[in-house]
């Protein structure tokens, strides 16, 4: 359940963020919302003063963590996110307008010292320590950045996250100081280091892979993870007795692993503190429970139908791939699925930027719904109907759509079964488990389409290298398999860009070219509605805020 930004600013995949359900029932009296990205949150903001101190926050996880490392492509998920927020280092925090911070917690100074070349200067809090004692020094971060540069293609990354660029970190004044010089600009250079790992996590490729792979073996958060009971899905985190900064409220957060139909009884009854309800009848029914109240601020995640088009595969043509976008009715999908919960929804129509975000614009009329010209395309292809269903070269135009076992994904993955039927292309719809799905299904290409959602954060363009650039030696979390060598060029070019508006205008000509290779198609933005205790404070729908763990808690 993504329901923040962790402050990395590469996206994460979702599978059950709760974005989509069907429900047209009128008898209810929830207002429905907006899912335009604005400048206020609803966490319940109160002083700590008003905090009882203690107490346990409970959290749901729709799938166990492969990896408790975030930056392996294992651990890339919105459930490692989640779980590691609260226990490891991050540069930069970002309050509800998408403005930010330097985390003191972690560093007493950060600064760009020069532009020819590029160089950053971080200053670390001489107090920051890792669990084990040890102070957190720039070897971690000189580690780090190299095991993220991509020179080593045996170290199985989420992203580079901009250390591609990034020539050397050297050890500035002393060992709490680290001087980071680019070989090319990085125009989201605050978005690295978030999180931070230990030199130990990060200074071999078996050690990045599989070195936390059950557990964090150190970390540096107020809290720390206490316990894991795979039997029971529950993960526990207990304060950091070494931590240096304000003593939380808290004294444990509880994340358990829960079907997503579980997630409104769990509210219901007391068993969960907060959880992302998707549908007029899961918010209405929410706010239907006692003790309970609906926290909402959209936030930049988004669901969407992604393309295998790797070579070989049945989609390989991009001109396939774009027919089969054409015969899908975004806006009916957009209807039923908010119907409601937003006040007059819309389909999203950006790879990059979310509706309400600087550099939103309409790059979708490659895909505009038109099933008669799709149809046309495929007959132009030389895929002809033969019966109810597609030929070419003895290969039937019948795919697979693979989702998390989620009734919202099933719903609407009939939609589009029902719009393909009527131009001959026959889909299977599959779903698999939240802990196999990405591990076992997408990441090894076993797909037609797949449908899941990205968590992304206020620093939008680090998803353009990450997701949309193609390197079949590096695919990060390009799941499509898609690219081309002139869209590499143009995301090289826009991640380059120091200049905010001229980086947002190109990375909206890099938009039109994803939407132009039929990369993917979005669906729409998640509206951020939350069913929480009415005594939890300081936490709820953050939207482009980050979390401080040290002030959440429950009203005396």
């Amino acid at each position: 359940m993504r329901i923040r930004s962790l402050g990395t600013q590469f996206a994460i995949p979702c599978v059950a963020v709760g974005l989509i359900l069907s429900g047209c029932s009128s008898d209810n009296d929830v207002t429905p919302g907006t899912s335009t990205i604005g400048s206020t949150n609803d966490i319940n903001a109160h002083d700590v003063a008003d905090l009882r101190d203690g107490g346990n926050l409970r959290l749901v996880l729709s799938s166990f963590p492969e990896s408790f490392n975030y930056l392996q492509v294992d651990g890339g998920t919105d459930s490692t996110g989640d779980v590691i927020e609260p226990t490891l280092p991050v540069a930069y925090t970002s309050n509800a307008a998408g403005e930010l911070a330097i985390n003191h917690d972690y560093f007493t100074d950060i600064q760009l010292t020069g532009t020819n070349p590029q160089q950053v200067t971080y200053t670390i809090n001489p107090k920051a320590v890792w669990t084990d004692g040890t102070p957190i020094t720039w070897e971690d971060m000189r580690s780090q950045a190299a095991a993220l540069s991509g020179r080593d293609t045996t170290y199985l990354m989420t992203a580079t996250s901009g250390f591609e660029r990034v020539e050397k970190v050297e050890r500035g004044v002393d060992d709490r100081q680290a001087i980071v010089t680019f070989s090319q600009p990085y125009a989201e250079w605050q978005g690295q280091f978030s999180p931070l790992y230990p030199k130990a996590t990060t200074e071999s490729a078996a050690a990045f892979n599989d070195r936390d792979r059950n557990g964090l073996a150190v970390s540096a958060g107020p809290f720390q993870i206490g316990a894991i009971d795979r039997g029971q899905n529950r993960i526990t985190l207990t304060r950091n007795p070494a931590w240096w900064g304000a003593t939380p409220k808290l004294d444990t957060i509880t994340f358990s692993v829960l079907d997503s139909s579980a997630w409104l009884p769990a509210i219901q009854n007391n068993e969960l503190d907060i959880a992302y309800m998707s549908g007029i009848e899961n918010v209405t029914g929410a706010k239907q429970a006692v003790g309970v109240v609906l926290r909402r601020t959209p936030e930049p995640s988004w669901s969407h139908i992604t393309f295998n088009g790797a070579p070989g595969s049945l989609l390989e043509d991009p001109q396939v791939r774009i027919a089969i976008s054409k015969a899908i009715d975004r806006q009916g999908i957009v209807n039923a699925s908010q119907n409601g919960v937003v006040d007059d929804p819309k389909p999203l129509n950006n790879h990059i930027f979310m509706k309400g975000q600087k550099g939103y614009q309409d790059n979708s009329a490659p895909i505009s719904f038109d099933p008669t010209a799709a149809a046309k395309m495929l007959d132009d292809l030389g895929w002809k109907l033969n019966g109810d269903v597609r030929e070419k070269n003895g290969r039937r135009l019948e795919i697979r759509d693979v989702m998390y076992q989620q009734d919202a994904w099933v719903q609407t993955a009939q939609i589009v079964q029902q719009n393909l039927a009527q131009i001959g292309v026959k889909l299977n719809i599959q779903t698999v488990p939240g802990s196999g799905l990405f591990k076992d299904v997408i990441d090894p290409g076993n797909f037609e389409l797949a449908q899941f959602s990205w968590g992304g954060s206020y620093l939008p363009l680090g998803a353009l290298p990450q997701i949309y650039a193609y390197d079949p030696n590096n695919l990060q979390s390009n799941k499509a398999r898609i690219g081309s060598p002139e869209l590499n060029a143009l995301i090289d070019r826009t991640i380059a860009e120091l200049d905010p508006e001229k980086a947002r205008e190109l990375a909206n000509q890099c938009d039109q070219m994803i939407f132009e290779e039929g990369y993917s198609i979005p669906l729409h933005q998640a509206s951020g509605t939350y069913a929480a205790r009415a005594d939890l404070a300081n936490y709820g729908a953050f939207g482009l805020a980050t979390a401080d763990y040290t002030k959440v808690g429950f009203v005396k």
